[in-house]
């Protein structure tokens, strides 16, 4: 499998992951409007500081000058199917408490 195969997949997970955590914030925040519990605030706390680690993730992936060029072009495989791994299940456990949060 080619290396931006691995890119590529660590890339969409950690948007995923951002786009889970923004939907899971808006529930939380209104569930603690509502409801004023320490455990939905802890909940929108720790959701905000996982969004902002995956956008600035994502900034480095993507957008900074000097890593994102290395990101593509320079960073040894092995190391991007670590990556993308971490990513794949960080964002399938999102997903998860996505479902759980929804329901």
């Amino acid at each position: 499998m080619a290396m931006s195969i691995w890119v590529d997949i660590a890339r969409l997970s950690v948007g995923l992951s951002a786009a889970f955590l923004v939907v899971m914030l808006g529930i939380w925040g209104r569930n603690y409007l509502t409801f004023r519990s320490k455990h939905a605030l802890g909940l929108l706390v720790f959701g905000f500081f996982l969004l902002v680690q995956s956008l600035f993730t994502l900034y480095y992936y993507l957008v900074d000058p000097t890593l994102s060029v290395w990101f593509a072009t320079q960073m040894p495989a092995v190391a991007w199917r670590v990556l993308m791994g971490i990513h794949v299940l960080q964002a399938v456990a999102l997903g998860i408490l996505l479902w759980i949060t929804w329901d």
